[in-house]
């Protein structure tokens, strides 16, 4: 009998240790510590304790060059400090997207409080992308069904951190006329996951998207507006939204250029109403799709997938062009969309973390290289600054350097780079 209740007694302890999981010994006490639930999409877009952020660990020139686990679980940690738990990733078939999951996951099992979500991305491609043949849009490449699977596969071995796929990025902008493709390849790929889902092969609650320029998605020309985009509305769970009102000072300026009757303001608040229009020119686009989307009948969530703002161009954006570029204007725009999108409920995906240099990588001063909130050797642009002087950082690092601010932290050296925009005059002149 004393065998029998040995045996009861131990059954016991183990269940006892599996549903006591938020305990915790620590300097020979009990210490209780909160576990999140097992969130779906459902419960983290939107949710303004889970902002989001897009990510690239691509520290170098040469993007053949792999982030290492250790050069990610470094950027996890500053991330995780400035509350960001939700990360997208672009290109499941490259090495980082699942090194990236095994880092989130290792730091998991090292601290039960850390809390870090995936959207995936899987890259998709035209026939002859990449080729130097003639790209045929409307006939996939062989390279997207691989993608999908590895997608799929990943999606199952982490559900607790996968808890969004998205099929493509950009993939049916007709400006990205190298690889470019119709809509129905997206649909395709989104009906095809859509169905594991219903069959059980994979869970139920993760929310297939595709995420993809404003216009793609109908909010603007009417090019776009398609039947099969109809029928992509209806099959995601959400759309995922890309703006980015930096682009169109040069492509679509006239929201930009300071108006005639505000030439006589002082410089500062010509720039903080240039980036008050800015915000509202991406709210516009924002609501274009929502608008469109309503048109059909659907009703269902819209986040935004990439917005951003780079620092520095020696192009189209920088003194020789519409005078965006700067730290000053990254740190207003990076807050009023911070500002819109909590409090509207709608996830915001910033473009992005840190500067990766492999972008744009013969022109260093390029806008692309520019666009991160930390730059490669681990320095906090103006918009965080603010975060390095309340120890956010502390004990924490990037490439082996103690995270401190740019500029030495200097605002009147920061603001000698900050110009602004020209006049709307100036703009229809060069018309």
């Amino acid at each position: 009998m004393k065998k029998y209740i040995k045996v009861i007694v131990s059954i016991s302890m183990v269940i006892l240790a599996f549903s006591c999981n938020d305990v915790t010994k620590k300097e020979g006490k009990l210490d209780t510590v909160k576990t999140e639930p097992n969130l779906s999409a459902k419960d983290i877009l939107g949710n303004p304790n889970y902002l989001a952020m897009s990510y690239g660990g691509y520290r170098h020139v040469d993007h053949g060059i792999e982030p290492t686990l250790n050069e990610l679980k470094e950027d996890l940690k500053l991330l995780s400090a400035m509350n960001i738990k939700v990360l997208r990733t672009y290109k499941v078939h490259l090495p980082q997207a699942e090194n990236l999951l095994k880092a989130i996951s290792e730091l998991k099992n090292e601290d039960s409080s850390f809390e870090m979500y995936i959207m995936l991305g899987a890259w998709i491609d035209c026939k002859n992308a990449w080729t130097g043949l003639e790209p045929i849009h409307n006939v996939e490449s062989d390279a997207n069904k691989p993608q999908i699977e590895k997608a799929v596969a990943l999606a199952n071995q982490y559900p607790d951190i996968i808890k969004v796929i998205a099929v493509g990025n950009e993939a049916m902008v007709k400006w990205a006329t190298s690889y470019y493709v119709e809509p129905a390849i997206i649909l395709k790929w989104v009906n095809h996951l859509q169905d594991l889902k219903a069959k059980g092969k994979l869970s139920k609650d993760l929310w297939i998207t595709s995420s993809d320029n404003f216009a793609s998605w109908g909010g603007g020309d009417s090019e776009y507006q398609v039947e099969d985009l109809n029928q992509l509305i209806k099959a995601v769970d959400y759309l995922s939204v890309h703006t980015y009102p930096m682009h169109d000072t040069h492509y679509n300026p006239d929201f930009w250029g300071i108006p005639d009757q505000d030439i006589k303001m002082l410089d500062n608040e010509k720039i903080d109403k240039a980036m008050l229009r800015a915000k509202n020119y991406a709210k516009t686009q924002y609501g274009n799709v929502k608008t469109y989307m309503e048109s059909l009948g659907v009703n269902k969530p819209i986040h935004i997938g990439e917005t951003g703002w780079a620092s520095v161009s020696n192009g189209f954006y920088g003194p020789k062009g519409s005078k965006a570029t700067d730290e000053y204007k990254e740190a207003l725009y990076y807050n009023h969309m911070r500002d819109w999108t909590n409090t509207d409920g709608i996830s915001c995906f910033y473009f992005e973390a840190f500067n990766e240099q492999w972008k744009d990588a013969e022109n260093p001063q390029g806008s692309e290289n520019h666009f991160g909130l930390f730059t490669i050797d681990g320095k906090a642009k103006y918009v965080i600054w603010d975060l390095v002087d309340k120890g956010t950082f502390k004990g924490l690092t990037r490439n082996g350097n103690p995270i401190t601010k740019t500029y030495n932290g200097d605002k009147d050296a920061l603001m000698k780079a900050v110009l602004v925009p020209p006049t709307a005059s100036e703009i229809k002149a060069k018309e």
